[in-house]
């Protein structure tokens, strides 16, 4: 157990590689009720969101599920979330524990800043404590929720989400279950009341599922490509900088997310730094803060790095000078030592397969 963002947390359950190949090949379960759960609802709700969620609001409707960040007026990144919407003018935001309380106060300061300057209605935001959340990934994920959940959410359509059934209500009590998750497997991730959600825990357990901690939680999502609030993006870097511009929406032009009017002149003309992946050659375990070269100039530094257990070599996410190319060889310093390492672009591993051949 170790300290994560003020919860007491598993790192492992006595195995964190056996836990990673189980998420790849079978299902594994992480308690991940530490994430920030907000609720944001009434008629000021979507203006709110506009104004404050760089994704699109666009085509997102009931039951509709959507990754992207809230952005400072510099465009830096305030966190990755994601977005559910669960009625007309009622959205859940799932937001990183390590940010949860700056969340919460940015989030209510914009929605008094926009009812006093449009008095576009009222909109409250209030976390929700009263619920726990798991994370059931890997291929097998479906046949293990199978005994306990209706045929209609078992046919549920990647990102979105649904409420749970009432048939369920006695044994688990209300909750949403949404097509989501955070290792590049198919899955499915669950909130359901505190007081409730060790049950669904030990049917799982007892229909086959691993129990899994931070560790294999930290492999998967970096064998995925996915970002890690604070290591690959902050407040001081951009989404360009961080491999996330895609998350955002300049439809339509009218629309003044926060942060826009600093980002606008990327769009023709790149920032300085991007993200890349890297794949070591040889043996050892890439590090986050870890200098790259080229010769002898500084090109880069690693923001996440690690062992990844799939492609049993060293692997990292990194933020590189623009010209650097994938396929292109650069040098790690690890221990006072050079190592070559290659430019690829991630995901590493999606669906189980490996997407690069070691050699």
């Amino acid at each position: 157990m170790v300290d994560f963002s003020g919860w007491r947390m598993p790192l492992h359950y006595g195995s964190q590689i056996k836990e990673h190949h189980e998420v790849r090949n079978h299902c594994g379960v992480f308690d991940v009720s530490h994430m920030g759960v907000l609720d944001i609802e009434g008629m000021g709700a979507v203006g709110l969101l506009e104004r404050i969620f760089a994704g699109s609001m666009r085509e997102f409707g009931h039951g509709a599920a959507r990754y992207g960040l809230l952005l400072n007026e510099r465009g830096g990144v305030v966190d990755d979330v994601i977005l559910y919407r669960l009625g007309h003018q009622h959205f859940r935001m799932v937001v990183n524990a390590g940010t949860r309380e700056k969340d919460i106060s940015w989030i209510g300061r914009a929605a008094e800043e926009l009812t006093s300057q449009t008095g576009e209605g009222w909109v409250t935001v209030r976390e929700r404590q009263d619920l726990a959340m798991l994370a059931v990934q890997g291929p097998k994920a479906w046949s293990k929720l199978a005994g306990f959940l209706t045929e209609e959410i078992m046919e549920l359509p990647p990102f979105s989400a649904i409420t749970l059934e009432d048939d369920l209500l006695d044994r688990y009590g209300e909750g949403m279950l949404a097509r989501t998750g955070y290792t590049g497997e198919d899955g499915f991730e669950v909130m359901l009341s505190t007081t409730l959600v060790g049950r669904l825990w030990d049917d799982l357990l007892e229909a086959g599922a691993t129990p899994c901690g931070l560790g294999a939680r930290d492999t998967l999502r970096l064998e995925a490509g996915f970002n890690l609030y604070g290591a690959d993006m902050d407040e001081e870097t951009n989404p360009f900088e961080s491999g996330l511009a895609w998350t955002l929406s300049w439809k339509p032009k009218k629309r003044k997310f926060m942060g826009r009017s600093a980002l606008e002149p990327f769009r023709e003309d790149p920032p300085e730094m991007k993200r890349v992946g890297l794949i070591l050659e040889g043996r050892g375990v890439l590090r986050n803060h870890q200098k790259l070269f080229v010769g002898e100039e500084l090109v880069g530094e690693i923001t996440s790095g690690g062992y990844s257990p799939t492609l049993e070599a060293g692997i990292a996410l990194a933020r590189v000078q623009r010209q650097i190319k994938q396929g292109q060889k650069l040098e790690v310093e690890m221990r006072g030592r050079r190592q070559p390492v290659e430019v690829v672009r991630p995901p590493f591993v999606r669906f189980g397969k490996s997407a690069f051949k070691i050699e």
